[in-house]
């Protein structure tokens, strides 16, 4: 996989070094010292090259005249992962059948800056882990474990008998997501971009939760919502410790 840009390679290089196989930097690149540096201490080649060449192995992305061959993308095994969320007191998220590579590269940015987020994603039907959900990522990719399912409503049960009380965000009629007291284990579920939650999976959850609009007509999109969620979750686990 091609990893393009400065925050998502220096990340790489700081959080998961070992991943990569290659860095390629355009010729008067301002900070091809401190990449060399850090790649030497890893054993990581780095080739300097022309604009056209950057531009021609890039792919026509912008990549501010770095780039980077990775590892394909890694998935935990839910088992571990949800083993690790228990230990660890990390929030699981769920995302239903999401399928744009943007809101979930956001998503995946949000979820690593803000820290202990372990992410269920399932594997028909919904975007995986794609260099354009890296490049929009920014490095959170780092932080934030992900597990693919055969089956999203088997591992939000098998959450539930671990003690996660499972929540689901909806447009409407959830309650007030600013007033409800969370319990200490969640697993969020996420709906996709056009039909929200699937009735299959609204049946699993134990609690709805709405984002209040002032404006009745707007709302927010997936990945707005989601880090607006996910601040809140943190904002009253800080509250409680």
């Amino acid at each position: 996989m091609k990893l393009a840009g400065k925050n998502p390679v220096f990340e790489r290089l700081r959080a998961n070094p070992r991943s990569i196989r290659r860095i390629y930097l355009e010729e008067g690149f301002s900070e091809s010292g401190f990449v060399r540096g850090k790649a030497k201490k890893f054993g990581i080649p780095v080739l300097t090259i022309h604009a056209a060449q950057m531009h021609k192995i890039g792919r026509d992305k912008n990549t501010q005249g770095i780039l980077a061959d990775v590892d394909d993308a890694e998935y935990v095994d839910f088992d571990e992962l949800l083993e690790h969320a228990v230990s660890k007191k990390r929030t699981l998220i769920f995302l239903d059948e999401l399928t744009d590579p943007q809101n979930l590269g956001a998503i995946i940015r949000s979820l690593g800056s803000l820290g202990r987020f372990s992410l269920v994603l399932p594997q028909r039907h919904s975007v995986g882990i794609t260099e354009t959900v890296l490049r929009i990522a920014s490095g959170g990719e780092n932080y934030v474990p992900v597990a693919q399912v055969s089956n999203l409503n088997h591992a939000i049960e098998e959450a539930k008998e671990s003690g996660f009380t499972i929540i689901g965000a909806v447009t409407r009629n959830g309650e007030n997501i600013y007033e409800v007291e969370l319990p200490a284990h969640i697993g969020l579920v996420i709906g996709g971009e056009q039909k929200g939650i699937r009735e299959g999976v609204m049946k699993n959850l134990d609690i709805k939760i709405t984002i209040p609009m002032l404006v009745d007509t707007m709302s927010l999109n997936v990945a707005a919502a989601t880090t607006l969620l996910c601040y809140e979750t943190i904002k009253q686990k800080f509250k409680k410790t």
